[in-house]
C-alpha cells in the first residue's frame, strides 16, 4: 500500500470516528435580575389592575423570559404556546374554584363531596394535560419535545391518588368508630350531642395513632405519587423519535424526603432555640426597664413577635431548598436521550441552601421587590450546574432528532396537546 493510499486510509478513519467522539456542552443562562425585574413588576401592577385575570399573559411573559435567556449548546429554548389556550385554562380553572368555594360557604356537602371525588378522579388528566401542553410548546432548534403517555398508563401511575383518599377515607370511619362506638343510640333521659362526643382517655390515643399512621401512609403516597409522575414524564418525552433513559428508582425518593425531614427539624431546632433567646432577652430587658418604661417594653414585646414569626417562617427554608436540590440533582444527573445523548448535574446543595436563605431574607427585608432577582439567581444556579455530553456533533444530533421529527407524529400530538390547568 503505497503513502497516499494509506493517508486516505487515515483520514477516513478519523473522519469514522469523530461522531463517536462525546462533547461536553454546558448550559447557560443569560439573563440578569434587573431585566427580568421589569418583566415582573409590569406582571404585578397588571394582575392587581385586572383583579388577577392578567395572569395568564404574565405567565407567558415570563416562561418567554427564561427560556429565551437559557442557552443549550449554543441555541436557546422557546416557549411557543398559544395564549387563547392559556387563557381558556386558567378561567376553567378559576370557575370551578369558585363553584367549589360557593358549594362550600353555603354548606352544600354533597356538592364539596363530589367536587372532591371528582378532582381526585380527574387529577390524572389535569396533570398529563398540562405536562402535554409545556413540552410540545418547548422547542430547542425548531425541534418539539412531545409526552407521549397514553391515557391508561396515565392512569395506571396515579394509583397512589386513589390509595391516598382510600387512607382518609379509613382514618374518617375510624375515627368515627371510636367516638361513636359504632352505635347511635342514646339512653332514655339524655340528649344526645354528637358534635362533642365524650372521648375516654384510651379511645383519645387510639385516635392520635390513626391520625399517625394516615400521616405516614400519606407520606409514602405523595413520594410514590412524585416518583411515578417523574418517571412518567422522563421515559415517555421525546424529541424527534428518540426516547429518554431514566435511572432513579422509588428508594432514591425516599431517602432525599428522609433527608428533607431531618433537616427541617434541624432547623426547627435551632429556630426554636433563638426564639427562646429572643424571648428570654424580651424578658430582661422588660423587667429591667420597670414601670418607667412601659412603652418602650411594649414595642420590645411587638419587635419579639415579629422576629418570631421571621424566623418560623426560615425554619422550613432550608428544607425545602434541601430537597428541591437534591430532587434537581437525582433527575438531571440520571436523564439521557437514548444513547446520543446525557445530561450530568454538579448543583451543590449546601450552596442552594445557602441562595436560598439570602433570597428569603433579602426577600422579607424589601418586602417582595428582591422576588424576581431571588429567581433568576435561583434559575441560573440549577440551569447552569446541568452538562450536556453529547456522542458526535451538536449539528448531527440536531439532523438525526429532525429526521425523526418528521417520521414521528409530532404534528398530530401537538394538536392534541392539553391545556395549561396548572399554575
Amino acid at each position: 500500500m503505497d503513502a497516499s493510499s494509506q493517508r486516505d486510509l487515515r483520514l477516513e478513519r478519523e473522519r469514522g470516528s469523530a461522531p463517536d467522539k462525546i462533547r461536553a456542552h454546558p448550559l447557560r443562562f443569560t439573563g440578569r435580575g434587573s431585566e427580568y425585574f421589569r418583566v415582573w413588576i409590569v406582571n404585578v401592577l397588571l394582575s392587581i389592575v385586572t383583579l388577577g385575570f392578567y395572569t395568564p399573559f404574565a405567565r407567558r411573559r415570563t416562561a418567554q423570559y427564561f427560556y429565551g435567556h437559557s442557552m443549550l449548546a449554543g441555541s436557546a429554548l422557546e416557549f411557543t404556546a398559544q395564549q387563547r389556550r392559556m387563557v381558556f385554562g386558567f378561567l376553567v380553572v378559576f370557575l370551578l374554584s369558585i363553584a367549589y368555594q360557593l358549594a362550600l360557604r353555603t354548606g352544600q356537602d354533597t356538592a364539596v363531596a363530589l367536587f372532591l371525588l371528582c378532582g381526585a378522579a380527574l387529577a390524572p388528566f389535569i396533570w398529563a394535560s398540562a405536562m402535554r401542553f409545556r413540552l410540545s410548546n418547548t422547542r430547542w432548534r425548531g425541534l418539539r419535545l412531545m409526552f407521549t403517555a397514553n391515557w391508561k398508563e396515565i392512569y395506571k401511575a396515579s394509583w397512589p391518588v386513589f390509595a391516598l383518599a382510600l387512607v382518609w377515607i379509613g382514618i374518617f370511619y375510624g375515627v368515627d368508630f371510636l367516638v361513636t362506638g359504632g352505635t347511635a343510640d342514646v339512653t332514655e333521659g339524655q340528649t344526645a350531642h354528637p358534635e362533642f362526643p365524650r372521648i375516654e382517655a384510651a379511645t383519645g390515643w387510639s385516635i392520635v395513632g390513626i391520625f399517625l399512621l394516615g400521616m405516614f401512609l400519606s407520606v409514602l403516597c405523595i413520594i410514590r405519587i412524585e416518583y411515578n409522575y417523574r418517571s412518567l414524564l422522563v421515559l415517555r418525552t421525546r424529541i424527534g423519535n428518540e426516547i429518554s433513559r431514566w435511572k432513579p428508582v422509588y428508594m432514591d425518593f425516599v431517602k432525599i424526603w428522609v433527608g428533607t425531614v431531618l433537616v427541617f427539624a434541624l432547623s426547627l431546632v435551632v429556630v426554636l432555640a433563638l426564639i427562646s433567646a429572643v424571648a428570654g432577652g424580651a424578658y430582661l430587658l422588660g423587667h429591667g426597664l420597670g414601670d418607667r418604661s412601659g412603652i418602650m417594653f411594649f414595642v420590645v414585646v411587638i419587635l419579639g413577635v415579629v422576629l418570631m414569626l421571621f424566623l418560623l417562617l426560615l425554619a422550613s427554608g432550608p428544607a425545602r431548598a434541601y430537597r428541591e436540590s437534591r430532587m434537581f440533582h437525582l433527575i438531571w444527573n440520571n436523564t439521557g436521550i437514548s444513547t446520543i445523548a446525557r445530561f450530568k448535574c454538579t448543583l451543590s446543595t449546601r450552596r442552594f441552601v445557602m441562595l436560598r436563605l439570602k433570597n428569603m431574607l433579602l426577600t422579607i427585608l424589601t418586602i417582595g421587590f428582591y422576588r424576581p432577582f431571588a429567581r433568576v439567581a435561583e434559575y441560573q444556579m440549577k440551569f447552569e450546574s446541568v452538562t450536556l455530553y453529547v456522542k458526535g456533533s451538536v449539528e448531527q444530533l440536531a439532523g438525526r432528532l429532525e429526521q425523526g421529527q418528521k417520521e414521528g407524529f409530532g404534528d398530530a400530538l401537538a394538536d392534541a396537546a392539553g391545556l395549561d390547568l396548572i399554575g
